[in-house]
């Protein structure tokens, strides 16, 4: 009995009320099947159980994936209900607890005069007032070496000593025009005491006088020339009282400083356009930088500037401009300018990597303080007071921080009320109810 009713009411539902696409799929398979014969179950026990049997089978089917599709659906439509409810949620929009107010302050953007402070990559280079290449002003042999890198000498110091044919021969033409001056003077002196006797005539006199500044002449060029090549005043006055010719004599230094380069060894034979020792005074230094064609109206000869060492640390130095160059730079847009730096502590090395920090003139600019902004996915954010308990963030476009406040380019106004305290705290509390 309990089959018969079964079947039957599942038969009605084949021929009279299919609900679904599947159920009319299976009518007309039973109908195709010779399963459907009757719907008053006039039959036999065999097609009963026959029919039970593929009823079983059909019903499993139905529940794995049938006709379920439209629970499916309900389930998918309920999700999506759910979906849109949180995309209208504003994240950005929170109000917050009562004990949290007394941390936040609200305050406008203001209106301050505002220097900027423009970063120019620069390099620590030697002053070229302060330093001399020094050389040889004779062909010839370096016998001995005085000095090294990093030595410390004093203005007439000696570095090095040389020998050198050519300084021979200078100093011997040099004897021969001592020895002719002093011949011609004698015979000058002589000749003015004739003539006051009366026994030569006044043409003579002035014969022999010609011949005094001629060899007078020669004589003074003798010196310049070994002057030149490097011998000093104590030195000719050694060779004019000895009459005996120095073989070698000593490059020294012009300057006070340290010893830079040194690019000779014993032994070398070394020419007068050779750059043998370099010598600085390391007291000052330069800061070279190229400085952007629209920022170099803002910058002037005399004008103060800080320089940074990065390999020193956070140290600035207070640098004095001496330089700005008249011409652009074609091919990078940057004006040269250079700066004077003390060093007193030598820390500064020549081509050391800087930054030279320029200030610009002084201009109003609508400011908020730093701690009113807080940042998200890399975007600067406020928040905006709508009442004492309900903030709004809003995006905002801020310049680089000075003096802990940032310049408003685009997105605030200066009527506008926003978080200047408690931003952070804010921001939070509008995480955590995102998170809920």
């Amino acid at each position: 009995m309990k089959i018969n009713h079964i079947l039957r009411n599942f038969l009605v539902a084949l021929v009279n009320k299919p609900q679904c696409p599947e159920i009319r799929i299976m009518r007309n398979h039973f109908v195709s099947m010779n399963l459907l014969k009757t719907t008053s179950l006039d039959m036999t026990r065999s097609y009963k159980v026959k029919l039970f049997c593929f009823l079983s089978l059909f019903s499993a089917v139905m529940l794995l994936g049938g006709c379920g599709k439209n629970d499916s659906g309900t389930s998918q439509e309920h999700e999506s209900v759910q979906q849109e409810a949180e995309d209208e949620r504003d994240y950005n929009s929170i109000t917050i607890r009562p004990e949290l107010i007394g941390r936040i302050k609200i305050g406008s953007p203001s209106m301050v005069d505002l220097a900027d402070r423009i970063q120019v990559p620069s390099r620590i280079e030697i002053d070229e007032e302060r330093t001399s290449h020094i050389g040889s002003y004779v062909t010839g042999r370096i016998i001995d070496l005085y000095v090294v890198l990093g030595d410390s000498v004093k203005a007439g110091d000696p570095l090095a000593r040389i020998t050198s044919p050519e300084l021979s021969q200078a100093q011997l033409a040099y004897l021969r025009a001592l020895s002719r001056a002093q011949l011609t003077q004698k015979a000058f002196e002589r000749a003015h005491h004739l003539l006051a006797a009366d026994v030569i005539p006044l043409a003579e006199v002035e014969r022999r006088e010609s011949e005094l500044e001629i060899a007078t002449a020669e004589l003074e060029a003798a010196t310049d020339q070994l002057k030149l090549l490097g011998m000093d005043r104590a030195q000719l006055a050694k060779l004019s009282k000895e009459w005996k010719v120095l073989h070698s004599v000593d490059l020294k230094s012009n300057r006070d400083g340290i010893v830079i380069s040194r690019n000779v060894i014993v032994g070398q034979v070394v020419q007068p356009a050779d750059p043998l020792f370099q010598v600085a005074d390391l007291s000052y230094v330069w800061a070279v930088g190229e400085v952007p064609e629209q920022v170099a109206r803002t910058v002037s000869v005399g004008q103060h500037v800080d320089i940074n060492v990065p390999a020193i640390g956070d140290v600035e130095y207070d640098g004095v401009i001496i330089f700005v160059a008249d011409t652009i730079n074609p091919l990078t847009r940057t004006v040269m300018v250079r700066v004077m730096v003390e060093n007193s502590e030598r820390k500064l090395k020549p081509d050391m990597l800087a930054n030279m920090h320029i200030k610009e003139s002084q201009r109003k600019t609508l400011v908020i303080p730093e701690a009113a902004v807080v940042r998200d996915s890399n975007r600067d954010y406020v928040f905006l007071a709508k009442t004492a308990d309900h903030f709004q963030r809003i995006p905002v476009e801020l310049g680089p921080e000075i003096a802990d406040f940032r310049p408003v380019l685009d997105g605030l106004t200066i009527d506008q009320n926003i978080v200047i305290e408690g931003a952070f705290h804010l921001d939070s509390e509008r995480k955590l109810a995102e998170l809920e």
